[in-house]
């Protein structure tokens, strides 16, 4: 290894670890001291700092060979994330896209950076590898201006070789300064972990007229492991002494088993029931022999009756429902004084029901629970919530939970992963050993968090000349938070629950986060009580975006009644009411993308035929991402089906990574957005889920896919970049039922559009 004396031109082995000098008084760099951190020749947890946020090397690192190793506070969910933060660290270290290696998810070598949530992963932990990344390249040049005796502003860096402008054989590598050893310069840090965590460097950014990496559409590093199954996912783990477990959850919600006969598995070799206050399982030696004894255990169940509505009643359930809470969100002007005053009002109620997450595979986790310390295996989008939340499970200081995560089956929202784990860590308490839980293919559709079901109205009121001076959107739901999104806490997880730890629930919806403009508006949402209080299998949560298509069906396919009622363009309609140039732009861009002909909705020209052709149009702003969707559909109107001919989606996420996985994860998004538009409901009776495989709960399948999907990238580079990962499945809904009226005349009211549903909807025209 290269000696530090030599890397510093300081003889002193001793050297402080606090920030040194130069004779000009600049600050060059402070290196970890050799007595303090050892020989560091692999980043591990065993020769690396502690984790601070303050601290440069809690961020990147460079290792012996000059690559460079990101520590990445978040996960990837199947977007492509790990190439893209990549990307965004070679563009400010200099080092190729090849030599940067992305650690993340793991606790134990990574700050709290909060786990995926509403698609922050480049704009919050993106943005801040970055930065720490620009502020290391800053330090490294500055550590071989002394190497070299030249000024910064002679020297040039090409893949972490550091030259001289003027003389390229004047050089020194970032292995030679520093490789396999720790900066220990610090940054600025506000203090927080999570979502919160913000930091600020003193080296600038480049500008986008200097990149070399970001732009560019490099291949997606976690795809070749994917197709051709080398990549080890949680499923696979398998731990030495290790238990296999499957849960055992009533047939009718609610109940709690009273009596558990073990001598019906005895005949099960390794089989045994673990029986924890509410909470039952079967554990064995082999993963078979736990399916087997799952299936074979006999249960005496408590009486319940929690009286469901049943799906087919749920939204008059909803409406008549008592209000926990109301809240406008968002209010200009005076909405009762401006609807006074209109000489017209139009009204409009739409319906959404319960979705499940219906991951492409149910829910797995391996817990490894020590006397002192705790190893928790999951593929759930917040890793460091879930080990906080096991923490608690098992009576452990937080920093003695380690969460690793790996990819697994899908994580998007907050489904059912975190619960998995949960039950993992207290098996493996009780037991004494690693455990491994692998839920079945109808928990996992039965039993994970929903999305919920809601009703959106919406009221405005015309002026003589057809202007809309009073708008009003209120959604009617389920709390979002009924189970806690972040999983944080206990009972934020099915085993806290049933173990009776205190609940944690709030009350949240949301609002059409859009930017219309009216002279009066007042958006706002009200929440009911769940409808079971604890361990339910309808408690509701966060659904991949959230903030869309519950909320986005209704308001967007209202806007769409409001340019109709005033025989006014969709298009033109939105303009109209839009200020914001990024905005209109989105709007503009998906009209001219596809061809749109100026008209109002709807044709009025197929009355006659058993097939009409429509288009329709939806809008969202979410954060800084601006979204027009355009769907183009054939309505058969003697069965009701709805085909799919073409989407264009344009689309504003500011400064763009890498266009080609960009407009990848809005196609997927897209075609799962289409699933849930057209198919996806949760069924239940009045004891249970009933909804419980493919069948029962179907979704979108390949001949039912849009015959063409156009994604339009709107290219800001000198802009902020913004999220991507859930933005644009919302507006589908909207687009499509916009898309139907304008073919038929006929407003479609309550997603999924099954064919039987259209076909009703029709006939009653």
């Amino acid at each position: 290894m290269t000696n530090m004396a030599d890397t510093t031109h300081i003889s002193d082995s001793s050297l402080s670890r606090r920030a040194f000098l130069s004779t000009t008084g600049a600050l060059v760099v402070s290196l970890a001291a050799p007595g303090e951190w050892g020989e560091a020749s692999a980043n591990t947890q065993a020769t690396r700092p502690p984790l601070k946020g303050d601290q440069l090397s809690s961020y990147i690192t460079i290792e012996p060979d000059g690559s460079v190793v990101a520590y990445y506070g978040k996960i990837d969910g199947g977007q492509g994330l790990g190439t893209a933060i990549a990307q965004m660290v070679a563009e400010e270290i200099d080092v190729a896209f090849e030599r940067v290696k992305v650690v993340m998810g793991d606790s134990g070598l990574t700050l709290d950076m909060g786990g995926a949530s509403a698609a922050i992963g480049v704009s919050h932990g993106g943005m801040m590898l970055r930065r720490t990344a620009a502020e290391t390249r800053h330090l490294l040049v500055e550590m071989a201006s002394h190497k070299l005796g030249l000024p910064v502003d002679a020297l040039a860096v090409t893949d972490g070789v550091v030259n001289a402008k003027a003389d390229s054989t004047k050089r020194v590598s970032y292995a030679e300064l520093i490789g396999g050893r720790y900066l220990d310069n610090k940054v600025k840090w506000n203090g927080r972990l999570s979502n919160g965590l913000q930091v600020e460097v003193e080296a600038p950014l480049k500008k986008h007229t200097e990149y070399k990496v970001i732009g560019k559409s490099l291949p997606r590093r976690d795809l070749p492991g994917k197709v051709f199954g080398t990549l080890e996912m949680v499923n696979d783990v398998r731990l030495p002494n290790m238990l296999h477990a499957r849960m055992i959850r009533p047939s009718v919600a609610g109940a709690v088993p009273v009596k558990v006969d073990e001598d019906s598995i005895k005949h099960i070799p390794g089989a045994k029931a673990v029986h924890i206050k509410d909470l039952l399982a079967v554990v064995a030696e082999k993963e078979w022999n736990a399916v087997k004894a799952a299936h074979a255990l006999k249960v005496s169940w408590s009486e319940s009756k929690p009286n469901f509505p049943g799906h087919d009643k749920l939204h008059e359930h909803i409406r008549k429902a008592p209000i926990v809470k109301r809240e406008f969100q968002r209010e200009n002007g005076n909405f009762e004084d401006g609807i006074k005053q209109a000489v017209r009002v139009i009204e409009g109620e739409y319906e959404f029901p319960t979705q499940s997450h219906s991951s492409t595979g149910p829910a797995c986790a391996v817990a490894d629970v020590r006397e002192n310390e705790a190893t928790i295996y999951t593929s759930t989008q917040k890793p460091y919530d879930s080990a906080y939340c096991v923490a608690e499970l098992i009576g452990l200081p937080k920093e003695k939970v380690r969460a690793v995560w790996m990819f697994g089956t899908g994580s998007y929202g907050r489904n059912d992963q975190g619960d998995a784990t949960a039950d993992a860590a207290v098996l493996s308490k009780h037991l004494g050993r690693p455990v491994r839980v692998q839920y079945m293919r109808h928990e996992g559709i039965a039993w994970d968090p929903k999305g919920t079901a809601s009703v959106n109205r919406s009221r405005a009121g015309l002026d003589a000349s057809g202007k809309v001076i009073a708008y009003e959107n209120i959604s009617k739901a389920f709390s979002r938070l009924d189970s806690n999104t972040r999983e944080t806490r206990a009972a934020d997880v099915l085993a806290g629950q049933l173990l009776g730890l205190p609940l944690n629930r709030a009350e949240s919806f949301e609002i059409p986060v859009a930017s219309y403009t009216f002279d009066h508006g007042r958006l706002g949402w009200e929440t009911i009580p769940p409808l079971m209080e604890r361990a339910s299998p309808l408690r509701s949560t966060h659904l991949r975006d959230p903030y869309g298509p519950p909320i986005l069906f209704g308001s967007e396919s209202f806007i769409d009644e409001m340019a109709a009622a005033t025989n006014t363009d969709p298009v033109d309609f939105r303009l109209r009411y839009l200020t914001n140039p990024r905005d209109r732009d989105a709007v503009r861009i998906a009209a001219e993308s596809y061809g749109w002909q100026t008209r109002p909705s709807p044709r009025n020209d197929q009355k006659d035929g058993d097939v009409a052709i429509g288009r329709g149009i939806a809008f969202r702003r979410h954060f800084s991402t601006f979204i027009g969707l355009v769907a183009e559909v054939k309505v058969h109107k003697k069965t009701g089906k709805i085909e799919l001919l073409r989407y264009v989606c344009a689309h504003d996420v500011g400064m763009i990574v890498n266009p080609e996985t960009l407009k990848h994860v809005i196609d997927r998004q897209l075609v799962y957005g289409t699933s849930r538009a057209m198919l996806e409901e949760v069924r239940f009776d009045a004891n249970m889920v009933t909804s419980v495989d493919w069948e029962t709960y179907p979704v979108l399948h390949t001949p039912d896919l849009p015959e063409k999907i156009e994604i339009v990238l709107i290219e800001r580079p000198e802009a902020a970049p913004s999220g991507a990962a859930e933005m644009a499945l919302g507006l589908v809904p909207a687009a499509i039922g916009n898309a139907v009226f304008d073919a038929t005349g006929v407003r479609l009211r309550r997603v999924p559009f099954t064919p039987e549903r259209v076909k009703a909807a029709l006939e009653r025209a």
